[in-house]
């Protein structure tokens, strides 16, 4: 009995294509990708980031020379620091003076004793004496009233020197601080850019890895569209020759149907 097959091919160019889709696609996934060249990374810390931390860690504490200073200029001797170098010249002036006018005072009371003959007596001695002893106390009130004066202004500008030293340990944090969020706003700025850029460069080297995987995805979509709207082109029908077996079962078969026949005729 023969035996018939039929198959539907597709047309040569799809069946060419096809094959040469089959040999790209091997090759391409035959070899690992190498995603080492779009890994992710980040961005290192700009100069500025760096500046920034180092003041930060640099700038702890740094008040503490000022409210060192601040303490030099506290306490029963701090005055000392500020006492005029000239001080004790003005001293030594102002009572050069004086004395040169209390001799003049001790003088005319001997001219007026002896304008009255009273020269060498004991009111003369009298006069002198309180003369001297309220000219002593003068001086004394007047020597301490000029060291009061120049402790008293050592003393202000030390208590000036020492609101100055705390202001500026106070300020010089903020100030720091200051310094330290512009060179951060800076750095974080130019490290945002340079994140960018290495974001750029890793998208672009995985367009270009993927490249080749996606044109060939193209290729095959467009090779199952063309499947779907191209029918078959021709047809084959395959009838194999009979083996003897077949045909001595054949030529059998034959003869019992005729030899049936004749039987029937017969009766």
């Amino acid at each position: 009995m023969a035996i018939q097959e039929q198959r539907t091919l597709p047309a040569q160019f799809i069946e060419d294509i096809g094959k040469d889709y089959a040999t790209q696609l091997k090759g391409l996934t035959s070899v690992p990708l190498d995603t080492s060249k779009f890994a992710p990374t980040v961005a290192a810390q700009d100069p500025l980031q760096t500046q920034a931390y180092t003041l930060g860690q640099t700038g702890v504490g740094a008040y503490e020379p000022y409210m060192t200073q601040a303490g030099a200029y506290s306490g029963p001797s701090a005055y000392s620091a500020f006492m005029s170098p000239y001080q004790q010249d003005i001293i030594d002036a102002t009572m050069a003076d004086f004395d040169k006018q209390s001799a003049q005072g001790i003088l005319g009371i001997g001219q007026r004793a002896a304008q009255t003959g009273n020269l060498g007596g004991g009111r003369e001695g009298v006069l002198e004496s309180e003369y001297r002893s309220q000219s002593d106390l003068n001086r004394a009130r007047l020597l301490a009233s000029l060291r009061q004066q120049g402790f008293g202004q050592a003393q202000q500008l030390a208590s000036q020197a020492f609101g100055q030293q705390m202001r500026m340990g106070q300020a010089m944090p903020a100030l720091q601080q200051q310094d330290i969020s512009t060179l951060g706003t800076l750095g974080a700025q130019q490290q945002a850019f340079a994140q960018a850029e290495a974001d750029a460069q890793r998208e672009a080297a995985r367009m270009e890895a993927y490249e080749p995987y996606e044109r060939l995805g193209y290729l095959g979509t467009g090779i199952t569209g063309m499947l779907g709207g191209y029918p078959g082109q021709y047809q084959s029908t395959v009838q194999p020759n009979p083996t003897p077996l077949q045909t001595a079962l054949g030529i059998g078969t034959g003869i019992a149907g005729m030899y049936g026949a004749y039987k029937d005729m017969m009766k």
